[in-house]
């Protein structure tokens, strides 16, 4: 019982953990984090701003709007937008709430202070560090492992903060009790009143950006071509998440409930649960126990591939999604653990080039891969274990797949960051 206890209360922290809100894409907010961090402990706006990231970071930031800079890119708009106007309390949602004069300062700074920018990994492939001068004092703030994980804060060269690099700070949870039966277990048994309030926040959020996308014109406008191309709940389902992907990608400043670190996966597990949910007139009930599978599912996937990769994890999250659907669909364990091994022998992988406009087409057919993999089950016909990279399990076969994103691609990730590193700002 206290073991079974212990495990329960595993699963409530994960997601706790997990579904956070963020403003903007979370890497250029984890530099604007950073950034606001070392300007409060430097206690002024800095003349001179040093910027020294690792390779995914720059990635990731290159190419995605920052929210609140009227539609400046890059990794000198996030630091200039976390210098001037960041609120560091509010961590991923640090440059949410600028005025109107804040975003004309971030302008009016950008045009007459330097932001230098060098890469250094530092160790870790998430790797922020920010270096601010005023007169003759100093700051310096250091971001390893995670977005949002302070691991230095240095006032004129000496040390005020410091702790390990390692887990997430304030974290309660292990990782590695997690597994497929276990998932479904928590699933069918939580008390949903200790997720609830957490996964209205989803629903509301990722609801609200999803239909930003699709009455707008943001960034590519995959949302809005899907739905021209027909209606059936599953281009409804991809197209809703990629709307939300669509506008986030193109700076919109609504919040998103992130999974995994990324709001991209969190709008990929979100929006199909939630079309699939109103087309199957779905309880409330199931609908939360479904986003509960679905959550979990994409964390579980991605827990051993790590939080920057070369690895599109927009496609675990897509599995993650396909499991939510099948629980709407009255299936069973079986039925979730085909759904992963179908999907992931249909789509095991895309590689990841940044965030940018493109996410949301990415994010399209990896839900429709996580929906396939479950149709694929429920119309008898399954992939089978020791087709290609196929283990007999689905748990065997998501660690195989995390192990080939993990290590297998390392020099796939060298490769494009060789060529996005070359024009780092």
């Amino acid at each position: 019982m206290e073991q079974a206890s212990k495990e329960y209360q595993n699963y409530v922290s994960i997601l706790y953990e997990e579904l956070l809100p963020a403003m903007g894409c979370t890497e250029p907010a984890a530099v604007a984090y950073a950034a606001a961090s070392a300007r409060s402990v430097l206690g002024s706006i800095p003349d001179r701003c040093e910027l020294y990231v690792s390779g995914n970071i720059i990635k990731n930031v290159k190419s995605v709007v920052v929210p609140n800079t009227s539609g400046l890119k890059g990794l000198r708009a996030a630091a200039a937008a976390g210098i001037v106007a960041g609120r560091a309390e509010e961590k991923m949602n640090v440059i949410a709430g600028i005025s109107s004069e804040e975003i004309s300062a971030i302008q009016r700074y950008l045009n007459r202070q330097s932001i230098q920018i060098e890469h250094r990994d530092g160790g870790s492939v998430l790797y922020i560090e920010v270096v601010l001068h005023s007169q003759d004092h100093s700051s310096r703030v250091i971001i390893r492992d995670f977005h949002t994980n302070i691991v230095l804060v240095e006032r004129d060269g000496s040390a005020i903060w410091e702790k390990e690099s390692g887990q997430e700070e304030d974290s309660n949870s292990d990782f590695a009790l997690m597994s497929l039966e276990g998932i479904w277990d928590f699933t069918c048994s939580v008390m949903l009143e200790d997720v609830q309030s957490l996964l209205e926040q989803q629903i509301t959020c990722n609801d609200a950006i999803s239909r930003e996308g699709l009455e707008h014109d943001w960034g590519a406008g995959i949302g809005r071509l899907l739905l021209r191309s027909g209606d059936n709940v599953k281009l409804r389902a991809m197209a809703r998440a990629a709307a939300g992907s669509d506008a986030r990608m193109d700076g919109c400043d609504r919040p998103v409930v992130i999974v995994g670190g990324s709001g991209n996966q969190g709008l990929t597990v979100t929006m199909p649960v939630l079309e699939y949910a109103e087309h199957l007139h779905s309880s409330r009930e199931n609908l939360y126990r479904a986003l509960v599978l679905a959550n979990l599912m994409a964390v579980y996937l991605k827990r051993n591939i790590g939080r920057l990769s070369a690895y599109c994890t927009a496609v675990t999250a897509g599995v993650g999604a396909g499991c939510g659907v099948a629980y709407l669909d009255g299936g069973n364990l079986e039925a979730v653990c085909h759904t992963v091994i179908n999907a992931l022998a249909i789509l095991s992988g895309m590689f990841c080039d940044g965030a940018k406009a493109s996410c949301a087409a990415k994010v399209a057919n990896s839900v429709a891969n996580g929906i396939l993999g479950y149709e694929m089950y429920k119309n008898g016909k399954d992939f089978n274990g020791g087709d290609g990279f196929l283990q007999s399990t689905a748990d065997s076969t998501i660690d195989v797949v995390a192990e080939l994103a993990r290590l297998g691609m390392r020099e796939t990730d060298q490769r494009i960051l060789n060529v996005m590193v070359s024009s780092p700002a």
